[in-house]
């Protein structure tokens, strides 16, 4: 592929789960000096976190740290100032609109790394080869069917796929892979289970876990399905929600009220908790998907655990 192929390539790739114009943006620090991104309202205080309670932060944009009973997970980990394909010192992707809750060097060691799909913005490899290095050898991964290629080279302590109604348990926690209403390709040209390509294209998972008794689903990125109302029997306690990037792709991703709508009468979810809003520049005005929930949510018996980048859920056991 010669470079302006392999550059518009790229562009698409990096925009594709989004749907974001691309842009150039170089250089990586732990402290975004110089940004001028939305500060979290407030961070969580893990000093706080007792093993015998589910402590649900938003960190960002689909990152979420789970303390599950004492076990850490951390889904979709993205962390820093922009996701896409690295070009030269360069990455041509979206740029981050607000700041993480947390920043990498803060989180945690994650008993389980959990990715729902290979997305950019979901699978973030800087992220994820930064994590693997400050714990070689000491994380355990799990990522969606047909997507483990993309990191496999990293060094975990193991690293798994679960497909859609494949059930698993690691760490003491298990887990369900659910099927979503998404499509999996991370670059153009790759087969995708979106397609024809059940048994080789690359998938997207919202997984449900499950510890002493308590279950959160993760619902990763999905528009608007019926695919969930297969799982309303699992009796799901929180429900991780995405509720942006509607516009202008409707047609992979869901509005809040659809959100609302697949948590409590799909899932039969006790909390709802949104995700993948007000971390990248979007089609929608960037405070528009939680102004909608909260407008949405008083129609329903489910209750927000959380309403901003930076809170804390907590249920005890």
């Amino acid at each position: 592929m010669d470079r302006r192929k392999f550059i518009k390539s790229s562009a698409i790739a990096a925009s594709g789960s989004l749907i974001l114009p691309p842009k150039l943006v170089k250089g990586f620090n732990k402290s975004f000096s110089g940004s001028n991104m939305i500060e979290p309202s407030s961070r969580p205080n893990l000093n706080r976190w007792k093993d015998d309670e589910i402590n649900v932060a938003w960190i960002g944009h689909a990152t979420v740290l789970i303390n599950f009973f004492g076990k850490y997970i951390l889904t979709d980990p993205v962390f820093f100032e922009a996701v896409g394909v690295y070009i030269e010192g360069y990455i041509l992707g979206p740029r981050r609109a607000s700041l993480p809750a947390l920043m990498l060097e803060d989180i945690p060691k994650p008993d389980i790394v959990l990715l729902s799909h290979a997305h950019m913005d979901h699978m973030d490899y800087k992220t994820l080869k930064a994590l693997t290095e400050k714990y070689p050898g000491e994380l355990d991964c799990i990522v969606a069917y047909n997507t483990k290629d993309v990191v496999e080279d990293l060094k975990w302590k193991s690293l798994q796929e679960v497909d859609w109604d494949e059930r698993i348990s690691l760490n003491g926690i298990n887990f369900k892979g659910i099927e979503t209403q998404h499509f999996g390709w991370r670059y153009p040209g790759e087969k995708d289970r979106s397609g024809e390509h059940m048994k080789d294209g690359r998938s997207y998972n919202g997984f449900i876990m499950e510890r002493y008794g308590k279950k959160v689903l993760f619902g990763g990125d999905t528009t608007f399905t019926d695919k969930f109302k297969k799982h309303k029997d699992e009796n799901v306690d929180i429900a991780i929600m995405p509720i942006g990037a509607y516009k202008p792709w409707r047609k992979y991703h869901c509005t809040p009220e659809e959100a609302l709508v697949m948590a409590e009468y799909h899932i039969g979810a006790k909390y709802f908790i949104p995700i993948h809003t007000k971390t990248f520049d979007s089609g929608e005005m960037i405070y528009e998907p939680l102004e909608w929930l909260a407008r949405s949510s008083k129609n329903y018996e489910m209750k927000v655990g959380l309403w901003d980048i930076g809170e804390t859920f907590t249920l005890k056991g």
